[in-house]
């Protein structure tokens, strides 16, 4: 059993940077995936990036792809996702979730976060 809890997002202006992060609790987090999954108003939840168990292989989405920089800390149970040069389409509630392996489907993972909302003005 993994819970997730997401933090750090928050009001930022295009053109900016924010980190936020997802606090993870239960013994087997480092056997994990993590991923970073978001959703807009009106639109479906969609990939972002996914980290697997060592933090030694990573992929992101198109849409992402140079800007956010997923990492982990298995000693401390964190995930972060950097976000550099944020543009108004990013703007998305960010959920966090572990699964058994670095895949980009959501319904293949079976832990989720409650969400942070990142929000980025023109």
């Amino acid at each position: 059993q993994v819970q997730l809890v997401e933090s750090g997002g928050g009001l930022v202006q295009a053109g900016g940077s924010l980190r936020i992060s997802c606090a993870a609790s239960g013994r087997a987090f480092s056997s994990y995936a993590m991923a970073w999954f978001r959703q807009a108003p009106g639109k479906e939840r969609e990939f972002v990036a996914v980290i697997n168990w060592s933090g030694g292989s990573t992929y992101y989405a198109d849409s992402v792809k140079g800007r956010f920089t997923i990492s982990r800390d298995n000693t401390k149970k964190l995930v972060y996702l950097q976000m550099n040069s944020l543009k108004p389409e990013d703007t998305a509630v960010y959920y966090c979730a572990a699964g058994p392996s670095t895949v980009t489907e959501d319904w293949r993972y079976d832990y989720w976060g409650q969400g942070t909302q990142v929000t980025v003005s023109s």
